[in-house]
């Protein structure tokens, strides 16, 4: 799992049909201290409740197409969690 940043919306009429009601959201990776890391991906918001300017954590590969409903969708990302708090010790 990964930690981002939901920075926007993507809306895309024409898709997989099993994709059909799926939110996608642009997301920022971060590290550890929520600084970011790498370039934004595109991420189907498994939670159904993520919105822009949320901290969420997210999975990749395999992983995101087996989070979502139905399983195996053409997903690359998926968020699967709305983080509430981060506490790193050093």
């Amino acid at each position: 799992m990964q930690l981002g940043r939901v920075r926007g919306t993507v809306v895309a009429t024409i898709k997989d049909p099993g994709m059909q009601g799926m939110k996608l959201l642009i997301v920022q990776p971060l590290d550890e201290e929520q600084n970011d890391v790498g370039d934004c991906v595109v991420a189907a918001d498994a939670v159904y409740q993520a919105g822009e300017g949320d901290l969420i954590y997210f999975v990749e590969s395999r992983e995101a197409a087996e989070a979502m409903e139905p399983r195996f969708v053409p997903v690359d990302h998926a968020i699967v969690g709305i983080v509430d708090d981060i506490d790193v010790r050093p």
